[in-house]
C-alpha cells in the first residue's frame, strides 16, 4: 500500500509539473494555430539560465531573470520570426516548421555549453524529504504540486477574468471575426508565446530538482513528454492538457514504480509510455479527451 502511495504522489508531482509545459502547447495553439517544437529547447534555456545565475542573484533572483528572459525568446521568436509577414493563421504549418529549425539552433548551442555537465540550478529544497503519513516523499515534489496549482489557477484567472484571456479565446474560435471586432491579433499570440516561454522555464527547476541529478542537455527532452499530454486532452483545450498531463504523469510513474513486475513489457517501457496511452486514447477520441470539432485549426 505505501508502494501505491508513493507511485500516487510521484505521478501527481510528474503530473504537474508536464501540465506545465502541456499548458504552453495548448496556450501557443490557440493563438496562433502553430504547433511549437521548440517548447523543449526553450525549457532547457530556461534551466540554463536559471543554473549559470544562481551563485550570483541567488536562487529567486535567478528564476526570476530566466523565466522573464525565456518568455522574452519566445516572444521576439513569435513577432520577429513567425509572424515577419504578419499574422496569418493560414500559414499555421509552414510556422510550426520553423519551429523545428528555431529548436535545433537552440538545442545545438545549449548541448554545447552544458556538454556532459550535470548543473545545479540552487533550488532550496536539495535533497530534503518530508513524511506524509506513511509516504516518505522529496520536498521538490511537494514544491512542484503547490506552485504548479497555484500557477496553473493565475493562468486560468488569466484566460476568465482578463481582457487578453477574452481575445485569446475569441481569436480561438473565429481569427477572422476577432480580427473584424478590433482584437489585435499580433499582440495576443506575442503574450500568449511570452507565458508559454515563462512557464517552460518554470517547469524546468521541478525537472531538474531532486531526485532527478540535475540539468542536462536531455533535460528538454524529458519536457517534450507533455507533449502527448496536450494531444490527450485536445490541443485547444486548457482544461484538457491538465487532465492529460495528470494521466500521462500517473503512467509513468506506476510503471516505474512496478516495473519489476511488469519486466514483460521490456525494462524501457517506462519511455514510451505516455505514446501508448496517447495513441490508444487518439484510437478511441480522435480530438482528445476535451476536444470538439472546433478545435481543429489546421
Amino acid at each position: 500500500m505505501t508502494t501505491l502511495l508513493d507511485n500516487v504522489f510521484n505521478g501527481l508531482a510528474l503530473g504537474a509539473v508536464y501540465a506545465l509545459v502541456a499548458l504552453g502547447f495548448v496556450i501557443i495553439f490557440k493563438a496562433s494555430g502553430v504547433m511549437n517544437f521548440a517548447h523543449g529547447s526553450l525549457l532547457l534555456l530556461g534551466g540554463y539560465l536559471t543554473a549559470v545565475l544562481h551563485d550570483d542573484l541567488g536562487f529567486a533572483g535567478a528564476l526570476a531573470v530566466s523565466v522573464l528572459a525565456t518568455a522574452a525568446v519566445a516572444g521576439a521568436m513569435d513577432r520577429f520570426l513567425l509572424q515577419a509577414g504578419g499574422p496569418d493563421p493560414h500559414t499555421a504549418h509552414v510556422q510550426t516548421i520553423v519551429t523545428i529549425g528555431v529548436d535545433i539552433l537552440i538545442l545545438t548551442d545549449l548541448s554545447r555549453r552544458i556538454g556532459g555537465d550535470l548543473l545545479s540550478l540552487g533550488d532550496p529544497w536539495g535533497d530534503a524529504v518530508s513524511g506524509l503519513g506513511p509516504v516518505t516523499v522529496a520536498d521538490s515534489r511537494i514544491a512542484a504540486i503547490v506552485v504548479s496549482t497555484v500557477v496553473i489557477a493565475g493562468v486560468f484567472a488569466l484566460f476568465r477574468y482578463t481582457s487578453w484571456g477574452l481575445s485569446l479565446r475569441a481569436a480561438a474560435e473565429d481569427v477572422e471575426a476577432a480580427s473584424l471586432m478590433g482584437v489585435r491579433l499580433a499582440r495576443i499570440r506575442m503574450l500568449a508565446w511570452c507565458l508559454a516561454g515563462a512557464l517552460a522555464a518554470l517547469a524546468a527547476v521541478f525537472l531538474a530538482a531532486f531526485p532527478a541529478p540535475g540539468l542536462e542537455r536531455t533535460t528538454g527532452q524529458i519536457a517534450l513528454k507533455a507533449f502527448p499530454a496536450a494531444i490527450l486532452g485536445g490541443m485547444a483545450s486548457p482544461p484538457g492538457a491538465l487532465a492529460g498531463s495528470l494521466l500521462i504523469g500517473m503512467t509513468e510513474a506506476l510503471i516505474a514504480g512496478y516495473q519489476t513486475d511488469l519486466h514483460v513489457l521490456g525494462e524501457g517501457f517506462g519511455d514510451v509510455a505516455p505514446y501508448a496511452v496517447m495513441v490508444l486514447v487518439l484510437l478511441v477520441r480522435p480530438t482528445g479527451l476535451f476536444g470538439g470539432k472546433a478545435a481543429v485549426r489546421v
